[in-house]
């Protein structure tokens, strides 16, 4: 039986990085669709989505023509949880952390190196193919917030896969359940930065810890019940994150 292909999508403007890339990636064992606008790719992966061959991983550029990279991949993720690389040109601190928080998994600055790029998709395909935590049967249900005043009860459901607010099923990304699941399974003690790089992203992984600190923000956008005043993931100044069960 042929080795199906894991499917690429790469987003860019530039008709010569689009296409030096997708003969790179291609050489590295992808099928590569390109795409030199927000709105074709999104096409793409609506397409992809109905016909079961959306992208495993995207490589997306942030400055389009229309719609931008920033924009693409907000509304992109409803459609698809495949890990996404940004390649930009674009190096400031602001512009790395917008991405991130867009929805982002990893960021590359232009100019970059192919066999580097290469390796990032290799170490989030591998990350994304491992089962999270929550498959591990022997990880029980964990109530991260009882409820009351007004409030839903918050549940961990690991075995299942499941986060619950209340009946409503709380669409977490596999980035942020799995960082949930790693903060759940040893409450009340300090997880460092370099600890959940580790264990989440994988000892592949290449990016800063910074990339920590934006899913931590977006997972308590989805789990607090006041993100800006967070007591369930507690930031403790300079060594980490610690879940406080309510």
């Amino acid at each position: 039986m042929a080795r199906v292909r894991p499917h690429l999508l790469v987003l860019d403007d530039d008709d010569g990085i689009r296409t030096s890339l997708t003969l790179a990636m291609e050489d590295e064992g992808y099928a590569v669709s390109g795409a030199a606008s927000a709105e074709e790719a999104l096409d793409l992966v609506a397409a992809g989505s109905a016909s079961g061959g959306r992208p495993d991983v995207m490589v997306v550029d942030l400055m389009l023509g229309g719609i931008d990279g920033f924009s693409f991949i907000r509304r992109v993720r409803p459609l698809s949880g495949a890990p996404v690389i940004v390649v930009s040109a674009r190096r400031d601190k602001s512009d790395v952390i917008a991405a991130l928080e867009a929805g982002a998994d990893d960021y590359v600055t232009k100019p970059f190196d192919l066999d580097e790029l290469a390796a990032r998709l290799r170490a989030l395909r591998r990350r994304f193919a491992v089962p999270p935590p929550a498959q591990d049967p022997e990880r029980g249900a964990v109530v991260l917030d009882p409820g009351g005043d007004g409030a839903p009860r918050i549940v961990l459901d690991a075995a299942a896969g499941q986060v619950r607010r209340g009946a409503d099923l709380v669409h977490l990304t596999v980035t942020e359940f799995r960082l949930l699941c790693e903060l759940a399974d040893a409450p009340g003690r300090v997880l460092s930065r370099a600890v959940l790089l580790d264990r989440v992203w994988d000892r592949g992984f290449f990016g800063d810890e910074r990339i920590v600190d934006v899913h931590v923000r977006r997972l308590r956008t989805k789990v607090e019940r006041d993100p800006s005043a967070p007591q369930l993931v507690a930031t403790v100044r300079g060594l980490g994150y610690r879940l406080d069960l309510r």
